[in-house]
């Protein structure tokens, strides 16, 4: 199972780690070998569907930062209970430091990542190009985002008026100049 084909299923609504860690800021094990009678069957199907694909049990690190975002350090494994996950929860305290600044680092490259000719997009409007640039329509990426093909083209417009283009071509062009520079 790619990513592509997770967020089509919507997995990313009912996935159990993804929840618990929009719920609280804390460190956690899981894993289809875990009792879970008291999740609901979508989200003992997800676990199960990770199995399947060779992701057993895990260890993620949930993080909320000061204007609410969400963000998540995740260890997995296709052993219920290996030892490397044993010895990280011993370490909690200094994983989640570590948890912190990959977070950090992350949220400035993304950041980076998203300037085109001096003019910085949004994660999202960044995203949808990109989509775009790879031929997808707005149907399509709003299927590959589990969002409205209205948001997709909100984000696309923002973006092409950000960049001062007429067309989503235009804006593509752009965002490959810079790639090349």
């Amino acid at each position: 199972m790619d990513i592509t084909h997770y967020l089509q299923l919507r997995y990313h609504s009912v996935d159990p780690v993804i929840l618990r860690g929009l719920r609280v800021w804390d460190t956690f094990d899981w894993g289809v070998d875990r009792d879970h009678r008291y999740l609901p069957t979508s989200q003992q199907e997800v676990l199960e569907k990770a199995a399947e694909f060779g992701i057993r049990g895990g260890l993620t690190m949930s993080m909320h930062d000061h204007r609410g975002r969400f963000a998540a350090l995740t260890f997995a494994s296709n052993e219920a209970h290996p030892p490397l996950l044993r010895s990280l929860t011993r370490y909690e305290k200094a994983m989640q430091l570590v948890a912190i600044n990959v977070h950090i680092h992350a949220r400035r490259r993304l950041a980076e990542d998203c300037v085109v000719d001096g003019i910085t997009l949004t994660p999202r409007e960044f995203e949808c190009l990109k989509w775009a640039a790879c031929g997808k329509s707005a149907w399509d990426i709003s299927q590959i985002l589990g969002v409205s093909k209205r948001t997709v083209t909100f984000h696309q417009e923002n973006a092409k008026a950000k960049l001062g283009v007429r067309t989503i071509n235009q804006a593509i062009v752009r965002m490959a100049a810079r790639a090349r520079s």
